[in-house]
């Protein structure tokens, strides 16, 4: 296959594969729904279209979307039936190696052989997974994010086996419908859930240690570095602040915590070179020093609408 898929079946069509399924129909495919039997399958329909109404009514989807996903969704009696004429298969089962093991050998026996057959794993390696699908070229990651209606990255992962077209075809798909495809390596956790992951221990760790409460712990992120990252990544982040003061701050964090705050081998060695990020010429991304007044004019515009939009919205409700 060399154009994106429109005949599409998610299977697992709870929350996640609820989620997927509507972004894909949006997108322009007509996706079968697949679960356990056909009642919870028809059950998932009604709640799909039913949550696009109201995501219409409160400006969340475009008018008329509702009114699409009930042309565009169908569900079906069974996995084997969901999945029988497929050219693509998202598989959204819970996080479980053994449900998702007999899910996926399922759907590769009943798909057709030239379906791609894609698993919204959120840390099992896909090589893993890869075992139990029979033609493994056709097969790799595909991690959402949640919500999946409104999270714009897709996380795109190759096995061994996977067959360099398997990934373009996705990719061409996953932008088609709107969304930002990433090709990323398969390890644990891939890169968004290790990143997380690690933050949140971290922040588990500060609260064991009596430092701050949850709620603080919260209030710093969200008000601080995590303020910064929604409109930039780590890398850019710490290219705009300085290596050289980043690599200064490990020493001072190694020297109470050790080796697990010691500063990176790779910023070091950069730092050694001169390479302190946007103000020496290069850093982790080598931004051109010549954009520099622009971008910090872009920076200091993006975070003032920032903060004029948190205003507008008010706090979560309940936090």
């Amino acid at each position: 296959m060399t154009r994106p898929p429109t005949r599409i079946a998610a299977v697992g069509s709870g929350y996640m594969g609820g989620g997927i399924a509507q972004v894909l129909a949006l997108g322009g495919a007509t996706v079968t729904l697949g679960d356990v039997d056909g009642g919870t399958a028809e059950r998932a329909y009604e709640r799909l279209v039913l949550e696009a109404e109201q995501f219409e009514r409160d400006g969340l989807f475009r008018a008329g979307s509702s009114t699409v996903l009930r042309k565009r969704l169908r569900p079906a009696g069974s996995i084997e039936e969901a999945v029988a004429d497929a050219e693509y298969v998202t598989e959204a089962v819970p996080e479980s190696r053994e449900v998702k093991a007999a899910a996926l050998s399922r759907i590769a026996a009943a798909a057709p052989a030239s379906a791609i057959i894609g698993s919204n794993t959120s840390a099992i390696p896909i090589d893993e997974l890869a075992a139990s699908v029979e033609g493994p070229h056709r097969f790799l990651g595909v991690h959402w994010m949640n919500p999946a209606p409104f999270i714009p990255a897709v996380e795109l992962i190759a096995a061994a086996h996977t067959a360099p077209e398997t990934v373009d075809v996705v990719e061409a798909m996953i932008g088609a419908a709107g969304k930002v495809p990433v090709r990323v390596a398969d390890s644990p956790g891939f890169v968004a859930n290790r990143l997380q992951f690690a933050l949140y221990k971290e922040a588990v760790r500060i609260v064991e240690e009596g430092l701050a409460t949850p709620t603080e712990v919260d209030q710093v992120v969200s008000n601080a570095f995590g303020f910064r990252l929604a409109l930039f990544g780590p890398f850019a982040i710490g290219d705009m602040a300085g290596l050289d003061v980043y690599h200064a701050s490990y020493g001072s964090l190694a020297a109470a915590f050790g080796e697990r705050l010691e500063s990176p081998a790779m910023l070091a060695g950069l730092v050694e070179q001169g390479r302190f990020g946007l103000k020496s010429g290069g850093g982790f991304l080598d931004i051109d020093p010549g954009v520099a007044p622009d971008l910090v004019a872009y920076r200091n515009r993006a975070y003032v609408a920032l903060s004029a939009l948190r205003a507008e919205l008010g706090p979560p409700p309940g936090l």
